[in-house]
């Protein structure tokens, strides 16, 4: 089993995230998918979630999700992650800069019944900030 969560972790950045495949997102996860990103916020069910979805690509074009190291059990996996994209509209708090930003991550996930049931992502927020704020200063 933990090489088809894998498979679906990878299926769920690479398609889902970095594609924008709202199609797939609803394929994947459970209608009471539960979802804490790194900014705080709460989602809950694939809906939701593709809101926040949407809400990040509008603020980050060429947005991509790269998986640079995972581990995978039968119903749980933790990836290490790195998250990046253009700063193209307003984010945390600042107006588009145009910069390319970076920053580090992990996800833990957790599936039921073949579906991702829940993600809570940790992130460098306070890093990214930092991007922000260089990119916007004059």
């Amino acid at each position: 089993m933990s090489n088809n969560s894998q498979a679906l972790v990878e299926r769920f950045y690479y398609e889902v995230w970095n594609q924008a495949d709202e199609d797939v997102a609803r394929a994947i996860l459970t209608s009471d998918f539960q979802f804490r990103g790194s900014l705080g916020m709460e989602h809950n069910g694939p809906d939701g979630f593709i809101t926040y979805m949407r809400s990040i690509h509008a603020a980050l074009g060429d947005y991509q999700c790269i998986i640079e190291d995972i581990i995978a059990g039968d119903n749980r996996v933790a990836a290490k992650m790195c998250f990046r994209g253009i700063h193209r509209g307003p984010f945390l708090g600042v107006a588009a800069t145009g910069a390319e930003v970076q920053w580090a991550g992990a996800a833990f996930f957790t599936m039921r019944e073949g579906k991702i049931s829940a993600l809570w992502v940790l992130g460098d927020i306070d890093g990214l900030k930092q991007q922000l704020a260089h990119a916007a200063a004059p």
